[in-house]
């Protein structure tokens, strides 16, 4: 049966998605607020080395969209039977690669870091947190599979009760663990990262319920032929590949911005990631969009309907800059009630104030950006998607440093780098888009 293209279609798709998204971020929210009454310290150290940790997850979450482009164009072409055999093979390589990052957080992390942090305090809270969230990674790699397997599929509806188990039960152990209530232990900033792990471990067990008693995972052959296959690795990763690195690099490029407002003081540091939980959650619908974006793009060329394909990305934009957009004017009428709910100190707060115009402009933008490229990535085209990204973090990483340590102008001028950087990304995205080959694109 062909994939509907109209608003109602993409809106099922999506949907889901946008609220596994709300979800995660009532995570985020309750991690920044949490710490931002706990000590700036912990606040900022929570920051800096949960995007440390993203970049190390983006290895394994850029494998799985990789499973996601392809898996989306199989479910279109109605080959069901190759899904199960995607998805295991993507079993086989997430455990060994696990098995290394894991070791090398353990082993590597405190060096790292010591190059890059110049706040003791802030270097060894980002030690103990690491020590513990990066039990993590196991788990978090199967859970972006299941992930991969549900979107690609457009069954989309399991990942938001998945998510908001995992959320709730994150939010309670936070507090539990964070302040030591109900006579558990006060375990500050290792609390956080404790309460993530076994969250995450109870997402996992959900998707494995779902998956074996709720889903007929024999029509996909899921679990049926676990035999490890080079040439069903190799396939993934031609398109995986890519993906992995681009992701690597957008995560890299978030820890190295932080980084150099880390070098401006910790009082910068505090307020950007206030700034940047503020940004995660305006950012929920455009996440949810952009993957529907590569699913259906993905799907509706299995079908053999390229010709479709401009009026689905229109389409979608649209609806991502009226959903983004329907967040702004809270932020803009209520800086100060927002921004009061991540901290009490009225400094930070002042601070995050000012910032918070630059970000609603720059998601106008990047609804924009960030939908196109990830078309660009439905295609199949992920060298390209590639070299965009590149391209873009590159000149946008210049700016923020240039404006930050050489002319020393204020966080809110750092901050407008931001629209450099998705000025480029939906430029170049576009321009492919409309002038590239990817209409016979083959994965």
């Amino acid at each position: 049966m062909n994939q509907a293209i109209d608003y109602k279609s993409i809106w099922k798709v999506s949907y889901p998605i946008i609220l596994s998204g709300v979800a995660q971020n009532i995570v985020n929210v309750t991690d920044t607020a949490f710490l931002g009454r706990y000590g700036i310290v912990e606040l900022g150290a929570a920051g800096n080395a949960g995007i440390f940790y993203l970049v190390i997850m983006m290895i394994g979450f850029g494998f799985t969209i990789g499973c996601q482009i392809i898996i989306g164009r199989r479910n279109g072409e109605g080959n069901l039977r190759e899904i199960g055999e995607l998805f295991n093979a993507g079993l086989f390589f997430l455990l060994p690669i696990s098995l290394l990052l894991f070791a090398f957080v353990k082993l590597f992390t405190p060096q790292i870091l010591s190059t890059v942090v110049a706040s003791e305090n802030i270097l060894q809270a980002s030690i103990d947190y690491l020590s513990i969230r990066s039990y993590g990674i196991f788990f978090a790699f199967f859970n972006f599979l299941f992930i991969a397997f549900y979107t690609g599929t457009t069954n989309t509806k399991v990942l938001t009760k998945a998510t908001f188990i995992q959320a709730g039960v994150n939010v309670v152990l936070d507090y539990l663990l964070i302040f030591g209530k109900l006579g558990l232990p006060e375990m500050g900033i290792k609390g956080a990262a404790l309460a993530s792990v076994i969250s995450e471990i109870v997402a996992l067990l959900y998707f494995a319920y779902f998956t074996l008693v709720r889903t007929n995972y024999k029509k996909y052959n899921l679990f049926q032929e676990l035999t490890f296959s080079w040439k069903k690795q190799l396939h993934i990763l031609k398109t995986a590949a890519p993906i992995m690195l681009q992701n690597f690099m957008a995560l890299c490029t978030w820890l190295s911005f932080f980084m150099i407002i880390e070098q401006t003081g910790e009082f910068n540091l505090g307020v950007s990631h206030i700034v940047r939980s503020i940004y995660m959650v305006v950012m929920i619908p455009l996440f949810g969009f952009s993957s529907a974006a590569s699913t259906l793009v993905s799907n509706i060329m299995g079908e053999n309907r390229i010709e479709e394909v401009p009026l689905l990305i229109k389409r979608i934009v649209i609806m991502s800059i009226l959903a983004t957009a329907a967040f702004l004017p809270m932020l803009l009428i209520f800086p100060s009630e927002v921004t009061s709910i991540y901290t009490d100190d009225a400094d930070l707060i002042e601070g995050a104030i000012k910032i918070l115009p630059v970000i609603c402009g720059a998601m106008l933008f990047f609804s924009i950006a960030f939908i196109t490229f990830s078309s660009v990535t439905g295609t199949g085209k992920t060298l390209v998607t590639l070299s965009i990204e590149f391209i873009s973090i590159s000149i946008y990483l210049s700016f923020a440093y240039f404006f930050a340590l050489i002319l020393d102008l204020s966080l809110v001028a750092v901050w407008s780098s931001e629209f450099i950087y998705f000025s480029f990304m939906g430029l170049l995205s576009i321009l492919y888009l409309k002038f590239g080959n990817w209409k016979n694109s083959v994965i």
